[in-house]
């Protein structure tokens, strides 16, 4: 009994915490969205995709519109973005998103945590050949025909629609553009009526590195690590499942 209910509470924490980071990251786009194409998502189509994505982790409408506020005061000071590249233990190509008001404190950080778990930090654009950058967008299948949709979102950059499962269990249809074409592929979305889940830029692995179960810990020490940074965005990694 006392430890099913430890067990319980140790689950609901992680996800208090995870949602915390998450509202935490969202926050900073809305920002940086504000900040560089003002406070109406109307006109501005970065702040549009922030507020889909806040909704989509289920971020309180009061905490999104203070952040909007917070954004609009000339005062406030705006973040910076960096991209950090580095190996894991056991040549796992691993590649980090900042965005952050303190480089100093964010660098430090994310060397740490590389030297602390046997990884080391490489320079920038040396794992451009592992990683590619890609235009995701996620929305509920529903009685949406995928064969169609495919054929009729080629101009507008489609590269592949495929199913996962998400981590409630439910399926979730993908779509991968180009790069460039993140604004084409929302746009023809929205077009055809399709509500989206998410739409953000994501970077896809090339190549795996396949390693064992043992190994595959130590790799995940690393990535945890960085995941509940608050200065980290996201975090990519090229480790076969």
């Amino acid at each position: 009994m006392g430890r099913a209910f430890e067990f319980r509470k140790e689950r609901k924490f992680k996800r208090w915490t995870k949602m915390a980071v998450q509202f935490t990251r969202i926050g900073k786009d809305i920002v940086m969205a504000v900040k560089e194409n003002g406070p109406h998502p109307e006109t501005n189509s970065k702040l549009k995709t922030a507020i889909l994505n806040a909704k989509a982790v289920n971020m309180p409408k009061d905490r999104v519109e203070a952040a909007i506020k917070r954004a609009s005061d000339k005062d406030m000071a705006g973040y910076e973005e960096f991209v950090y590249e580095g190996y894991a233990p056991h040549g796992v190509a691993i590649l980090v998103e900042t965005t952050t008001d303190n480089t100093n404190r964010t660098v430090a950080n994310v060397r740490s945590y590389f030297t602390k778990t046997n990884g080391s930090l490489g320079k920038t654009g040396s794992l451009d050949f592992i990683f590619k950058r890609v235009s995701t967008f996620r929305f509920a299948p529903g009685e949406h025909d995928l064969d169609e949709l495919e054929f009729e979102l080629i101009d507008a950059g489609l590269e592949e629609i495929f199913v996962e499962e998400n981590e409630e269990g439910e399926e979730v249809a993908v779509i991968h553009a180009r790069f460039e074409d993140f604004g084409n592929m929302q746009k023809a979305l929205e077009e055809k009526g399709i509500e989206l889940k998410q739409a953000k830029l994501e970077r896809i692995p090339l190549s795996y590195a396949t390693v064992t179960e043992e190994q595959a810990a130590d790799v995940t020490k690393l990535l945890d690590k960085l995941e509940d940074d608050e200065d980290v965005q996201a975090v990519y990694h090229n480790m076969a499942e």
